[in-house]
C-alpha cells in the first residue's frame, strides 16, 4: 500500500510534477532524456525521480543497458479517490439536481 504522506511529498515539488508531466506525454524514458528537459544536474534529477519511486509513482525497468523510467498513474487516482471524490461528489450531484430543475427536465 502507497502512503498518501509520500505520495503528497512528491507531488508537491513543480519539478518532480514536471517529470510526471514528461513521462504522461511519453512513458519509458532514460535519465538522460528526462535531464535534457529540466536546468539540474543528472544527480539533482535522479534525487527527483528516487522521491516519485518512494511514493510509487514512477517505476523503471532495465531494457539492455538502460533504465527506463514509467509513470504509475494509480497512487495518483487513489488520492482522487481518497481525498478529493468524496469531497465533490455531493456538490456534484446538487449542482446537477438545480440544472435539471432550472431547465425542466425530470431526473
Amino acid at each position: 500500500m502507497i502512503d498518501d504522506d509520500l505520495v503528497f511529498k512528491a507531488l508537491a515539488d513543480p519539478t518532480r510534477r514536471f517529470l510526471l508531466d514528461l513521462l504522461f506525454t511519453r512513458d519509458g524514458r532514460t535519465l538522460t532524456e528526462l535531464e535534457s528537459e529540466l536546468a539540474m544536474t543528472r544527480f539533482g534529477v535522479m534525487k527527483h525521480l528516487r522521491v516519485l519511486a518512494d511514493a510509487g509513482l514512477v517505476i523503471t525497468r532495465r531494457q539492455g543497458r538502460e533504465k527506463l523510467h514509467f509513470l504509475n498513474p494509480v497512487p495518483i487516482r487513489q488520492i482522487h479517490d481518497r481525498w478529493i471524490d468524496k469531497y465533490t461528489e455531493h456538490r456534484t450531484a446538487a449542482l446537477l439536481d438545480l440544472k435539471r430543475e432550472l431547465e425542466g427536465d425530470s431526473p
